[in-house]
């Protein structure tokens, strides 16, 4: 019970640490690595871990199933080729030269130690990719290739991951075999993803109607997905990944506009309270771990450290280059229609923070060997993770957008698209109004009408970058569609609460009136907010 309380408390200053970071405009996945640092050195705090078999469980499912969530399929799907070179490829290649810097220079640090700890740190985190790079005005395309290869490539490196401590554990090893088990385990995983997605599909689309009953079977989900693969012994992060894509594409014609608004913020919080969990317990067991490896010195540690580090984000950039040449030079029709720019290229590699995947496999290493013995290295291989995550998200992460300010990188901005989208939904609705609406009474067909001309009107007036219609100079400055008529349209609701609020007061307005009205006011202002 007392370890309960800790770490409620401590989520409680995870939560006062994201209130500030956000004030002071600091990445929140920084704070969240150097906060598990600050809290290893508070003295008196107690050792609290998880069984290294429910880490996976616990962490892994919710948040991957979260990122899927957020991902485009049609921009996965168009950019699948530096997706996969990435989220496999980069993946396998970082796991290989990570081993080999591994065994040369860790003592003690045997091939399959070597690949394991390549296998832990190759993955860069989606939600530390995501958060970072969120309003540096990124290219569409850039950002959909970061969070498609964060996405996919925690499958790739966990199913190394498994194989390398199955090395460990047995010390039997055949490459061909593992080659064939990996497509089968991948395989696997995707159509399990898929065939549960569908089931699920179904259920929601026939059989649900409740708000509540919705979020609850899509945040079940994740974890069923996963569970079911891992029976099987297929890739359960591959299970969750497809699923999460699946439901995702077809959410707007199976779940109702309150499950919608529900589900995104149930995903966003566990998202959030998970993240902070992890980082909380690496550095509740930070002191443990740091006493387990006092056999090498602190110069020993920092070298070690340094090194993987270096070579992680070094051999980023050594895959892509090539990676992203050699296609253009091998294929006329990748050239001629894939636009280039080596600055992108640039952000790509500066882009690779590692985080709660990594974290999490590194505490889910077994605590003994099949004869009883202690697992080797297990220690040195969370402390080495941990200064990868630090180095990565601190390094790349804060010094990320002064990049992007030198390489004159022009930001990217939403305003045309969102244009050409609100056009195109407005003046359809209204010839549909016109076409299929003409038989209603008068009063009703004018007030509808009117609802959409009034948005047409606005549009005319928006403000679009001073090119959009073919001029030279663009400002530096463009106004958000709807921005001043959204601004006071929410003015005026505050209005409404606060009459609302006086009327409850006074007796007038009864709870369930009280209750009622509020969510109404608060569904019109989220959506309102949508627009700003």
């Amino acid at each position: 019970m007392e370890n309960i309380g800790l770490i409620v408390i401590l989520l409680f200053g995870v939560s006062f640490l994201a209130i500030l970071s956000k004030r002071l405009r600091f990445q929140f996945p920084i704070a969240l690595v150097i906060c598990g640092l600050v809290i290893s050195l508070i003295p008196g705090l107690p050792v609290i871990s998880l069984r290294p078999d429910i880490v996976f469980l616990i962490f892994l499912p919710p948040l991957l199933f979260s990122a899927a969530w957020n991902t485009s399929w049609n921009h996965f799907k168009a950019n699948k080729r530096p997706i996969t070179l990435a989220a496999v490829g980069l993946v396998l290649f970082t796991t290989v030269i990570v081993a080999v810097f591994a065994h040369e220079f860790i003592p003690g640090m045997s091939w399959p130690l070597g690949f394991l700890l390549g296998a832990i740190v190759s993955p860069p985190d989606a939600v530390a990719a995501t958060s970072i790079t969120k309003g540096l005005g990124l290219h569409p395309r850039v950002v959909s290739i970061l969070e498609g290869e964060s996405l996919v490539n925690d499958a790739s490196s966990l199913i190394a991951y498994k194989y390398a401590i199955i090395v460990v554990m047995v010390g039997n090893f055949v490459l061909w075999r593992a080659g064939m088990s990996f497509v089968v385990v991948a395989g696997g995983g995707i159509v399990v993803g898929l065939g549960f997605g569908y089931v699920m599909y179904l259920v929601q689309k026939h059989f649900i109607c409740e708000p509540i009953m919705e979020v609850t079977l899509t945040f079940l989900t994740a974890f069923a997905a996963y569970l079911i693969a891992e029976y099987f012994h297929f890739s359960g992060v591959l299970a969750v990944v497809s699923s999460g894509l699946f439901l995702s594409y077809y959410s707007v014609s199976i779940f109702s506009n309150e499950g919608r608004i529900m589900i995104y913020a149930v995903w966003d919080f566990v998202e959030f309270i998970l993240n902070g969990l992890i980082f909380i317990l690496i550095g509740l067991q930070l002191r443990d771990v740091m006493a387990g490896i006092s056999n090498y010195s602190m110069g020993e540690l920092l070298f070690y450290g340094l090194l993987i580090s270096v070579v992680v984000i070094v051999v980023r950039f050594v895959f892509l280059i090539p990676a992203a040449m050699l296609p253009r030079i091998l294929s006329r029709r990748i050239k001629e229609q894939e636009s280039f720019d080596f600055r992108n290229l640039i952000i790509i590699g500066w882009s690779g923070m590692r985080g709660m995947v990594s974290m999490a496999a590194a505490l889910a290493l077994p605590l003994t060997l099949a004869d009883g013995t202690d697992f080797p290295l297990r220690n040195l291989i969370i402390f080495l993770t941990f200064c990868v995550i630090l180095s990565t998200l601190v390094l790349l992460g804060l010094t990320l957008p002064w990049i992007i300010r030198k390489l004159r990188l022009e930001p990217h901005s939403v305003v045309a698209e969102e244009y050409e989208v609100r056009m195109s939904v407005v003046t359809d609705t209204i010839q549909y109004i016109e076409e299929h609406l003409s038989t209603l009474q008068d009063q009703l067909l004018r007030d509808i009408k009117n609802k959409y001309e009034i948005k047409y009107s606005r549009l005319q007036k928006t403000d679009l970058p001073a090119n959009y219609f073919g001029e030279d100079h663009v400002p530096d400055d463009t106004a958000n569609i709807f921005n001043e008529f959204s601004k006071l349209q929410i003015d005026v609701i505050a209005v409404e609460r606060g009459i609302l609020e006086k009327l409850h007061k006074q007796g007038k307005a009864t709870e369930a009136i009280l209750r009622k009205m509020e969510r109404e006011l608060d569904l019109e202002e989220t959506r309102l907010q949508m627009e700003l």
